[in-house]
C-alpha cells in the first residue's frame, strides 16, 4: 500500500502502514481472540494478491474479521466506490477465483465483491466489513459527521454496502456480502492527508457519527440483535486521541476498535528508528515515546474496555539508506528512504524477505522490536519472531485481539499470520 494511504498519524503530530487445502475451517478454531485483517482494493493490481490467495496461503482460515479497504465519501457525504472496476466490475478467471468458477459477461456481480461473496460461502464464520475512509479517503468525513448531515450519510453508506445497491448494478447485487462497517477517519480534529476538512468539533461529531451508525445498523438488524459489526481504526498518538476521540462514549457503540500499532517512526524523520516496538527502546533520542505500550495504556486509561481493544501489527517495513554505520544502524542519520518495489522507504514483508542477503537481523528483546542492517541500509523488521512476541503481548494483557495492515504483505505460505494466530490465547 502507498504510505500515503497508510495512516501517518505520527507525522502529522510532528513527533511524529505454500498453498494449502481449500477446505473451510471455522474462523476461530484456534484462538478466541479476534484476528482482523485488511484486504486492500488495490491488492490485485501490481501486487497480484487476489482474494483467492487468502485461501491458498491459509489466511482466511485464521481470520475472524476481514476489512475491505476502502470505500470513500463524496462532498455530499454519500458513499461512493473509489474504484468500481476493482470493487464489482473486474472479471476473474477460474484460476483466479475463490471457488474455481470463471466470471461470465452479464452476471449479477463481478470484481472483488463477488470474490468476497465466494469467500464467505467457503468460510461462513468469517465476518466481512466495508472499511470507509483511509489516508486518502477521509477528506469529507468532517462534513458527513455534522449533526445535520450524519443520518443521511450513514443511510447512503448502508444502502450501498449493506443493502448492496451499487451504482450501475442491479438492485441488491452486493447484498449480504458485508457484515458491518469499519470507520477509518484519519483524523477527527487533526489533519491527516493535506486538504482534509477538519473542525474543532470533530471530536463530539465523531461520537455522534458512531452512534448514528450503531443506531441504523441495529435497525437494519431487526429482529436480530448484534447482527452487524461496527469498528473504528484509532490513532496511536495520545495527543490525537485527546483531540479527536471521546473514548468511553465511542466504545459503547463500537463492537471493537483497532489501534494503530505501526508507523511510530518512518522515513519522514531523518533518523532511523523502530516503527512498531512494544515498548520504548533504551537510547531513543526522540520524544515523546511512541510504542504499543504507550498506545494501549492511553486507551485503557481513558476508559476503553480491554476486550474491545484490538492492537494493530504491520506486515510491511520502513527503510532508510545512506545510514551512518554505528549502533548497528539504529538511531542514526540517513540520506533518504531506501529503494523498494512500490514506493521508496516502504516494503512488503514478502518482498523484503526475498532480498535478505547481506543484512543482519538485530533484535531488542526488552523493547520488543527488530531491524535489518547491512552497513548502509536499515529496515524495520516484523517477522514471525516479532509476530509471536506481539501475539503474546496481546494475550498477556488480555486485549481483544490483533489487526493486520495489510494481508497482501504476507508470504505465499502465510508465515506472518500463522505465527500471530498460533500465539494468541
Amino acid at each position: 500500500m502507498s504510505v500515503k494511504r497508510r495512516s501517518l498519524a505520527l507525522l502529522v503530530a510532528a513527533a511524529v502502514v505454500v498453498p494449502v487445502g481449500l477446505t473451510a475451517v471455522p474462523a476461530e478454531a484456534h484462538s478466541q481472540k479476534r484476528v482482523v485483517g485488511y484486504y486492500t482494493q488495490w491488492s490485485g493490481y501490481d501486487r497480484n494478491f487476489l482474494v483467492s490467495d487468502l485461501v491458498k496461503n491459509g489466511t482466511a482460515a485464521k481470520l475472524t474479521h476481514l476489512n475491505y479497504a476502502f470505500g470513500f465519501l463524496d462532498a455530499s457525504g454519500n458513499c461512493i466506490s473509489s474504484d468500481p472496476w476493482a470493487d464489482y466490475q473486474r472479471p476473474f478467471t477460474a484460476e483466479q477465483s475463490v471457488d474455481g468458477t470463471a466470471d461470465v459477461a452479464g452476471q449479477l456481480l463481478s470484481g472483488n465483491l463477488n470474490q468476497l461473496r465466494q469467500l464467505k460461502k467457503k468460510f461462513p464464520k468469517l465476518r466481512i466489513s466495508i472499511s470507509l475512509g483511509g489516508w486518502t479517503g477521509s477528506k469529507y468525513f468532517s462534513d458527513a459527521a455534522l449533526p445535520a448531515n450524519r443520518a443521511a450519510s450513514v443511510k447512503s453508506c448502508l444502502d450501498m454496502w449493506i443493502k448492496g445497491n451499487l451504482p450501475g448494478a442491479p438492485a441488491g447485487a452486493a447484498k449480504g456480502i458485508f457484515d458491518g462497517v469499519d470507520l477509518d477517519w484519519e483524523w477527527p480534529a487533526s489533519e491527516g492527508n493535506p486538504g482534509n476538512v477538519i473542525r474543532p468539533e470533530d471530536k463530539e461529531n465523531f461520537t455522534g457519527f458512531v452512534h448514528e451508525y450503531r443506531k441504523q445498523l441495529d435497525r437494519a438488524s431487526w429482529p436480530f440483535s448484534g447482527r452487524y459489526t461496527l469498528s473504528a481504526f484509532l490513532p496511536a498518538n495520545p495527543a490525537m486521541i485527546d483531540r479527536g476521540f471521546e473514548v468511553p462514549k465511542i466504545f459503547k457503540d463500537l463492537t471493537f476498535g483497532t489501534t494503530q500499532g505501526y508507523d511510530y517512526h518512518g522515513t519522514w524523520e531523518p533518523l532511523t528508528n523502530q516503527q512498531s516496538a512494544i515498548d520504548g527502546p533504551k537510547g531513543d533520542p526522540t520524544t515523546p515515546e511512541f510504542s504499543s505500550q504507550v498506545t494501549i495504556d492511553s486507551y485503557l486509561s481513558r476508559g476503553a474496555p480491554r476486550n474491545k481493544l484490538v492492537m494493530g501489527v504491520p506486515f510491511y517495513s520502513h527503510g532508510w539508506t545512506g545510514v551512518t554505520n554505528q549502533n548497528n544502524g539504529l538511531f542514526q542519520p540517513a540520506t533518504g528512504p531506501a529503494p523498494s518495489r512500490f514506493e521508496a522507504g516502504t516494503e512488503d514483508y514478502r518482498d523484503l524477505k526475498a532480498k535478505l542477503a547481506g543484512f543482519t537481523i538485530h533484535r531488542d528483546n526488552l523493547a520488543g522490536f527488530a531491524w535489518l542492517f547491512d552497513g548502509t541500509t536499515f529496515w524495520t523488521w516484523d517477522d514471525p519472531t516479532e509476530m509471536k512476541r506481539k501475539a503474546r503481548y496481546i494475550s498477556d494483557r488480555n486485549l481483544g485481539g490483533a489487526m493486520i495492515w495489510s494481508l497482501d504483505g504476507d508470504t505465499s505460505s502465510g508465515e506472518l499470520i500463522t505465527a500471530l494466530h498460533r500465539n494468541l490465547r
